[in-house]
């Protein structure tokens, strides 16, 4: 089936060749696989987002966008980027399922977007890159990979060609519990760091001399086990600013996009590699050393930054002296869920037009903080048109997602005999028990509810932001949940 893609800002799906329902709005460079193109009329009949339908034969064009998903995840990230050659790479992909209070992440959206969307059977990724060995950026890509868990997803197959980390991992001390493994004895630099497949291999091995610990070691192990569309095994590598380029993205390999690899920032010392050991706790050493990458497309550039934090963000900005500009964006998903935790020297260097805040609206961390909303209003790249604002733009995934409540009026049961209702003060004596799960907990708690007077979600939107470009002009969307239409935003590209 021929595929060509929506040209304009926004476009109707209709439900007929001529007429006046709709069916959903569709998105500037949404893929719409053509059924009919010979109507008579002005539309063209066309499957998208999962629906059949017809769209105005004037806004379709052949322009294939680079398309950047920012998924909303609760706390963590998750990042689906489709190129415009039709190739595609997942950053990080929030907790584990069995973490989200939603029960969802980005797994879920991967799934969607290949079965319903695209009109697959099967998810291929290009590549898979976790930023850092945290469980709010890595849960979700193991459970993509989790062949246990195929009744999850709709998709028959995952393959991944490629899977790419910092180096930087869990690793099982002598009492059996987790840590980052040697540094050299200044403490200066961590030393003992992930390599290529085989070293993972081996480090999976019990009884190894380095051996991953836990729910990281499971990554791993799925990753290990793992193919490629060709059949042959995950290709497993450890990558840092001396690789310049993520493989087989560097500025003459994928069609007019490169991705750049800024961090971690890799020393030699004694003849092996080392990075950054940036203090006593773990947590600024498995943030500090995040994947910082540079998506450049045409004049367009997408900055995704980890979970950088303030003392990483100045040793960056030493390790690129004079060279700040390295950092300067169109967008960028901002360091850390909006921690505090920043410095605003890097955010100067940065000055997005557009900051994309992955934040959680369950969460214990009180992200985003105030200020650093503020500051990254403050140092964006600001733009007036007459007496409007048109940069800088800061989004948030929490503030993006919304719900929709609904008091509980009646409880049905009816087993195929009888029908038991209740109604009004009846309710308040019938209970119900509900699993809780908060952001990353080990464990779901359970709670107690009489059902009169209690409210359901009734539907729910995920916050998630779409940034797509097609290197000259950038459109950043979010989905209106009131009269579910696209709430848009242009800017020019500016490098």
């Amino acid at each position: 089936m021929t595929v060509r893609y929506l040209k304009e800002d926004t476009s109707w799906l209709y439900r007929e060749a001529t007429g006046s329902e709709r069916i959903i709005e569709l998105l500037w460079g949404d893929h719409l696989d053509m059924v009919d193109t010979e109507q008579a009329g002005a539309r063209d009949q066309v499957r998208a987002r999962g629906r059949t339908g017809y769209v105005d034969r004037v806004d379709i064009g052949d322009e294939s966008l680079l398309e950047v998903y920012f998924i909303d995840v609760g706390q963590g990230d998750g990042v689906l980027i489709r190129t415009p050659d039709d190739r595609h790479l997942m950053i990080d992909g929030g907790f584990k399922r069995a973490s989200q209070p939603s029960g969802k992440n980005a797994a879920d959206f991967v799934d969607w977007k290949f079965v319903r969307d695209y009109g697959g059977e099967s998810i291929h990724l290009d590549a898979m890159i976790a930023t850092h060995n945290d469980a709010d950026h890595y849960g979700g890509l193991s459970d993509l990979l989790d062949a246990a868990q195929n009744t999850q997803l709709e998709a028959k197959a995952v393959t991944v060609d490629a899977f790419y980390h910092a180096g930087v991992g869990w690793w099982k001390d002598a009492q059996g519990g987790r840590w980052l493994g040697q540094t050299t004895p200044d403490r200066q630099h961590l030393l003992q760091l992930m390599g290529d497949r085989n070293d993972v291999l081996q480090s999976l091995q019990e009884g190894a001399a380095r051996q991953l610990q836990g729910e990281w070691a499971r990554m791993m192990g799925k990753v290990a086990e793992t193919k490629g569309r060709t059949g042959a095994p995950t290709t497993i590598e450890r990558i840092s600013h001396f690789d310049a380029h993520v493989p087989g993205f560097g500025p003459r390999e994928a069609g007019g996009l490169s991705i750049r690899i800024l961090a971690p920032v890799e020393f030699e010392v004694d003849g092996q590699p080392a990075l950054r050991h940036f203090g006593s706790q773990d947590s600024q050493n498995t943030n500090g050393n995040s994947v910082l990458l540079r998506l450049d497309y045409g004049h367009a550039r997408i900055l995704l930054t980890g979970d950088l934090n303030r003392l990483s963000q100045r040793a960056l900005l030493d390790d690129y002296a004079g060279e700040h500009g390295e950092f300067a964006c169109d967008v960028a998903k901002a360091c850390h869920h909006g921690s505090d935790d920043i410095s605003y020297g890097f955010l100067e260097a940065m000055r997005p037009a557009v900051s994309i805040i992955s934040s959680g609206d369950t969460e214990r961390h009180d992200h985003p903080r105030p200020s650093i909303v503020a500051a990254s209003a403050v140092t964006g790249h600001v733009e007036i048109d007459g007496d409007r604002l048109v940069t800088p733009l800061v989004y948030s995934t929490e503030l993006s997602r919304s719900h929709d409540l609904g008091r509980v009026l009646e409880l049905r049961l009816d087993d195929g005999e009888t029908r038991t209702v209740l109604q009004g003060e009846q309710l308040r004596g019938a209970q119900v028990k509900a699993r809780v799960a908060s952001p990353g907990a080990v464990a779901a708690t359970t709670v107690t509810r009489n059902l009169g007077g209690v409210y359901i979600v009734t539907g729910m939107t995920y916050g998630l932001v779409n940034v797509r470009t097609d290197g000259r002009k950038i459109v950043c969307a979010t989905l209106n949940e009131g009269q579910k239409t696209w709430q848009t935003k242009v800017v020019q590209a500016r490098f």
